[in-house]
């Protein structure tokens, strides 16, 4: 007995003492001999790394106004297997359906998905409906969620509706429409898909950064001295040469004119022709990229103002005028036989194939558009050669380098007499609008062919560095006199009420040289297609805006001189208003204010209307389509106050500046540049006191507190003394000068 028991102990004993020998060697494996796998996946369990997404840069217009942005977006979630725990299928298949606009059974398909075991599903995005949506649908859904608990919590069941809303960013253009073919948009996705956004997105999108950290099995961040972070680096903000003012006036002409007409498209390009930056670009139809995927046709995302190429027609004949004026071949009182002519191995006829009497003036064929006296100026007495280096010159053979995606390249045809006989009124050549609104504003500015300019300044918002982006000439083409006698001559053309070709486009009060164009599309063949156009610039003697216009295939048998023109003047007379662009009176305006002290029609004085509690949104809509210049002071939503008050009388370029915030505790905005008048206006309106050093422009301001009241001392030099780096206190500079300057830079 004892002797079993001995060797019953021997063999629980020999057990236990094997087991302990083989645990040892297993943690000796573990840990010696197979130590680093087990190292590595421990560290993956316990190891997190996450991305910090950069933020893609803003788009502004010139003024600061934002014109992309990323904005916060909401992407709807449901868990199947909590809503088909809880019984909610038909009550979240019927409230989603409502919100998002999805289809019941796409909805009933992801409530219902299972995994391959047999098991619902705990997560599915609610796609496309409920991916990134607005503010509005999210306090919809939340709403919907809110009703399904109390429905549980009455049932005595646990308040999960199996619906969560997950926060992202989507890009979002806050004026919908506004220069969509100039920005572009990104997809879903937040891939640029065209326009600037395209252009610059390596600038725009930055570098995405990560936190490396390790986690408890629940997957919360422990102290670890491993931790590794690089900071997202967000993409670069940049300020566009656009005034989304000029370019509302713009789209809100162009609209009117494309119900009329209702033709193929529509483009609209306006610039300084001093800068060349472009303040408006527009094309019809359009899009808004905010809901680019409801766009019905992809010809609406086409930015013909860049990418596409046509004849201009007498547009171009600008080019001829100013080559003959340059080369001394241009005599205005000189004739010749209108109707028609052979050159070339062709006859070339005149829009009235009899002429206008016989002989006319070269001058009067310029307001007439007669061809034949373009074949002669540039066919016969400029010849080959000649006419062809002032094209090259004039930046037609030659894509502009926009910074904008897609640029096109015309073409000319002067390789056959019967060509080269057409080309100097516009045919056998083949132009982009780009190219066109160049070359007026070489007309406009002197002689100076500018690159167009898109960008205006951009920013590093991680280092704050500023980068301003200057105007750059490529050559002089024609001596400013040339220019001078060129927009003379244009400005007949339109001022010219009884023969003038463009005299639709006449603005009283102001200076106006342009031109039509009316060329036959295809083969000629069919005279009803026609590309209707308008190009020219406003005031002559000191331009603030060139324009073109361009209608493709107008409805109605119409030329650019009754199509075109009407929507140039449109645009023109709103933006020198905006500008307070004074008028220059005729000797017909003088003779008629004789007997009246020269005192202003009552149709001039305009006075302000009354804004206070209007949300700014309406009252932004409201003063464009017044043509009242303002500014919106804060970020509020609503004009909390208005300078100047209600029922002022407005001087010419004077602004109303709109409260949005209380001004007790409202960020005082950068005044550098502005007038002293719109300094003190923007101050007044705030209640904070100034303090004024110098005169002209304000090229510095600091602020300080006195007795618990705010000041801003202010340092002002004229715009000569801020280009020369001298005290205008101490220059004795004098404010005209900067308001000459600044008035041509469209700030006022």
């Amino acid at each position: 007995m004892i002797k079993k028991i001995k060797l019953r102990t021997l063999l629980i004993g020999g057990v236990i003492t094997l087991f302990f020998l083989l645990l040892i060697g297993r943690i000796f494996w573990l840990q010696v001999i197979d130590n680093d796998f087990w190292q590595e996946k421990a560290l993956a369990n316990w190891d997190r790394e996450e991305t910090l997404v950069a933020s893609r840069g803003t788009i502004m217009d010139r003024d600061g106004d934002i014109l992309a942005m990323d904005a916060p977006a909401y992407t709807v979630a449901v868990n199947p297997k909590v809503i088909q725990a809880n019984d909610l299928e038909d009550e979240v298949v019927e409230g989603l359906h409502k919100v998002l606009n999805k289809k019941e059974d796409e909805l009933r398909e992801l409530i219902t998905a299972k995994k391959e075991d047999g098991s619902y599903h705990v997560y599915r995005e609610v796609r496309l409906e409920g991916w990134k949506i607005d503010e509005e649908k999210k306090n919809q859904v939340e709403k919907l969620m809110s009703e399904l608990k109390q429905q549980l919590l009455s049932a005595g069941k646990v308040p999960d509706t199996g619906i969560s809303i997950i926060n992202e960013k989507k890009r979002f253009y806050p004026r919908n429409t506004l220069a969509a073919h100039v920005l572009g948009y990104t997809d879903r996705q937040g891939i640029a898909k065209d326009g600037f956004e395209y252009y610059f997105d390596d600038e725009l999108k930055g570098v995405n950064g990560f936190a490396k950290y390790q986690s408890d099995k629940k997957g919360v961040k422990v102290p670890s001295a491993d931790e590794v972070y690089q900071p997202p680096k967000n993409g670069n903000n940049f300020k566009l040469t656009i005034d989304d003012t000029i370019q509302y006036y713009i789209e809100d002409a162009m609209r009117e004119a494309y119900e009329q007409y209702n033709p193929l498209s529509m483009t609209v390009i306006a610039a300084d022709p001093n800068t060349m930056e472009i303040l408006g670009m527009a094309n019809m139809p359009t899009f808004d990229p905010n809901t680019f995927w409801n766009t019905p046709d992809m010809k609406n995302f086409y930015n013909h103002a860049v990418r596409s190429t046509y004849e201009p027609g007498s547009t171009f004949k600008i080019v001829t005028l100013a080559s003959a004026i340059q080369e001394n071949l241009f005599n205005p009182d000189a004739t010749y036989m209108s109707g028609s002519i052979r050159a070339g191995g062709r006859t070339h006829w005149d829009v009235r194939r009899e002429g206008w009497g016989g002989q006319i003036s070269y001058l009067d064929g310029v307001k007439r558009s007669s061809n034949v006296a373009f074949v002669k100026l540039g066919y016969e007495m400029l010849g080959k050669e000649r006419l062809k280096k002032y094209i090259n010159d004039f930046g037609f053979s030659e894509r502009t380098e926009i910074e904008l995606p897609g640029e096109g390249l015309g073409r000319m045809n002067m390789e056959r007499d019967i060509d080269i006989s057409t080309v100097p009124y516009g045919y056998a050549v083949s132009v982009t609008p780009i190219q066109q609104i160049a070359a007026i504003s070489a007309v406009a500015n002197g002689g100076k062919l500018m690159k167009p300019q898109i960008v205006k300044q951009k920013e590093d918002p991680n280092t704050g560095v500023i980068t301003n982006i200057k105007p750059k000439v490529e050559r002089q083409v024609i001596s400013p006199e040339t220019a001078r006698k060129t927009g003379e001559y244009l400005e007949q053309v339109v001022a010219d009420q009884e023969i003038g070709s463009g005299r639709l486009a006449y603005i009283d009060g102001y200076r106006v040289a342009g031109k039509t164009g009316t060329a036959i599309k295809g083969d000629y063949s069919d005279r009803n297609k026609v590309v209707a156009s308008f190009i020219g610039y406003a005031p002559v003697d000191d331009p603030k805006i060139a324009v073109l216009v361009i209608i493709d295939e107008p409805s109605e048998q119409i030329g650019g001189g009754a199509a075109a023109a009407p929507v140039f003047k449109k645009i023109v007379s709103q933006s020198l208003k905006y500008w307070g662009v004074p008028k220059t009176e005729s000797p017909d305006d003088k003779e008629n204010k004789k007997d009246k002290k020269d005192k202003p029609a009552a149709a001039d004085v305009r006075t302000t209307p009354n804004l206070a509690g209007m949300k700014v949104s309406e009252v932004k809509t409201k003063l464009l389509a017044e043509g009242f210049p303002f500014e919106t002071l804060g970020k509020g939503s609503t004009v909390k106050k208005q300078y100047p008050p209600a029922g002022s009388s407005m001087g010419a370029g004077q602004r109303i500046y709109l409260l949005t915030e209380d001004d007790a505790k409202m960020k005082i905005p950068d005044l550098k540049g502005e007038s002293l008048r719109d300094a003190m206006e923007v101050l007044t309106l705030m209640k904070v006191r100034a303090s004024v050093q110098g005169e002209g422009y304000v090229s510095e301001q600091k602020e300080a507190t006195e007795n618990g009241r705010r000041v801003v001392y202010l340092t002002l030099k004229s715009a000569e003394d801020t280009v020369k780096g001298v005290d205008s206190s101490s220059s004795g500079g004098e404010p005209d000068a900067a308001k000459s300057d600044e008035t041509s830079s469209g700030k006022e």
